[in-house]
């Protein structure tokens, strides 16, 4: 029998976990009272039996010892006991209120919980080290091959390579043989089946790109007689990261390709909730600071204090922008032209401290309330740039799919651009914001905003 070993890992972490769980219990009793001989008789031999059966009946529910080698690591398993810890003790919380359990020793409680974590996390940290020595000594390994050859057949293959302590070994490419790929494989698809049996491959990983569904069924069926393990590979690299989902019509999986993740209800709702008191929250007790900011904008040069310029929102649609007035008056009669940074004489003495602190963005606030903006998403451009820069790198046009905002990831790490290249380059810091928006890194945005706009930083 393959891999005979395997089979035990499952007791043996129930074993360990119940003998923790004990040792603990009475660990804590010793240490909180001076002595164990109590926890033996009621009430705490009750409470011990109640601990045991709450344990029990989480493994039964949530089966947290079953999972695949590629989640065999230490913070997947630690988080999984953390997880079962917290619903073991939300049960107990409910045993104590229904049985009006207010003899039992809160620091009882939280000793042995404290006990139980350290036991398991030792445990945990202490197996995975043994298994990564274990393995690779050569024992408890799977071998796999890969059928169809091609990019995602050597992704696998180079996954791998790169953690070995998974125990996995490659046993060669299965693909009808061409003239560039023949020294590549191990052989073709009539070879396949025998070379399975003979090396007792355990996993045969199929690329879908690259085999046709008749062979794929050939290989299923013989899955069970051989007794190895199917599993198919397909690159949903390209449309996941712009938030594809898999739906389900029945049981037929369906992948939606459209952006999920811009249409989702944290996008819509959650974030425009933040947005709008934000907004409110920086315009009602930041207005003795517009007034100073109006009142200095329009003593230090003439012209109006704000300035308004048409961008591009969200699917294209124009709207205007307002900022403090930080250039002179007709800085663009000859058409539209980037701040040339610190050689750009248009920008006012008071315009140069704004826009190193980013105040001159303020104004912004009521784009925000307005709906056109965002308090965090990709700086807006104007049409004249936005049409340089998709000759450039086209990928710009997935930014406005998303709501622009005041600050973002590019203007924290590059500032004001001087010329269409470093609007580019710029452009490279803004496109990590559609993959990885949440809640924390927008706070995590405009902590960074603070702190350039209290050093003075902005360029």
């Amino acid at each position: 029998m393959r891999h005979r070993y395997s089979i035990l890992f499952f007791p043996l972490h129930v074993i360990v976990d119940f003998l923790s769980l004990n040792a603990a219990f009475i660990g804590a009793y010793g240490i909180k009272f001076g002595t164990i001989d109590p926890v033996f008789e009621p009430p705490y031999a009750t409470l011990w039996w109640v601990f045991n059966l709450i344990w029990l009946v989480e493994i039964l529910l949530f089966k947290p010892y079953i999972f695949p080698r590629q989640l065999f690591k230490a913070d997947h398993l630690i988080k999984k006991m953390f997880v079962l810890m917290a619903v073991h003790m939300a049960v107990i919380a409910l045993y104590w209120v229904a049985v009006k359990g207010y003899y039992y020793s809160r620091e009882h409680l939280a000793i042995t919980y404290g006990i139980f974590a350290s036991l398991g996390i030792a445990f945990r940290i202490g197996g995975l080290i043994f298994l990564k020595e274990y393995r690779a000594r050569g024992y408890n390994n799977r071998k796999y091959i890969v059928v169809g050859y091609g990019k995602l057949a050597t992704t696998i293959r180079g996954f791998y390579d790169a953690h070995p302590e998974m125990g996995f070994h490659f046993y060669g490419y299965f693909d009808e043989p061409t003239t560039d790929t023949a020294t590549l494989l191990r052989g073709g698809y009539d070879q396949l089946l025998d070379y399975v049996r003979i090396n007792q491959i355990d996993c045969v990983y199929c690329c879908m790109p690259y085999i046709d569904n008749g062979r794929l069924k050939d290989i299923v069926d013989d899955a069970e007689e051989v007794d190895y393990q199917v599993k198919l590979l397909v690159d949903f690299r390209g449309f996941l990261a712009r938030g594809a989902s898999v739906e389900y019509h029945d049981i037929l999986p369906v992948l939606n390709l459209s952006s999920q993740m811009l249409a989702d209800f944290q996008v819509n709702t959650l974030k425009r909730g933040f947005d709008i008191a934000f907004s409110l929250g920086v315009l009602l007790f930041g207005a003795p600071v517009f007034l100073l900011m109006a009142l200095i904008t329009r003593l230090t040069s003439e012209g109006p204090v704000l300035y308004a310029q048409e961008r591009i929102g969200r699917n294209g649609k124009p709207f205007r922008i307002y900022k403090f007035r930080s250039m002179y008056i007709n800085a663009e009669t000859n058409g539209p032209v980037l701040s040339a940074g610190n050689r750009d004489g248009r920008i006012t003495s008071w315009g140069w401290f704004m826009r190193q602190t980013r105040l001159d963005e303020l104004p912004q606030f009521f784009n925000v309330l307005k709906g056109d903006m965002s308090v965090v998403g990709p700086r807006p451009e104007r049409q004249f740039f936005i049409d340089q820069i998709v000759e450039v790198a086209p990928e710009y046009r997935s930014l406005l799919k998303v709501k622009p905002g005041i600050t973002s990831i590019g203007q924290i790490k590059f500032g004001y651009a001087a010329n269409i290249e470093e609007m580019v380059q710029r452009l490279r810091y803004d496109l990590l914001y559609p993959e990885r928006r949440s809640f924390l890194f927008d706070m995590w945005i405009i902590a960074q905003t603070v702190r350039v706009m209290v050093q003075g930083r902005g360029k």
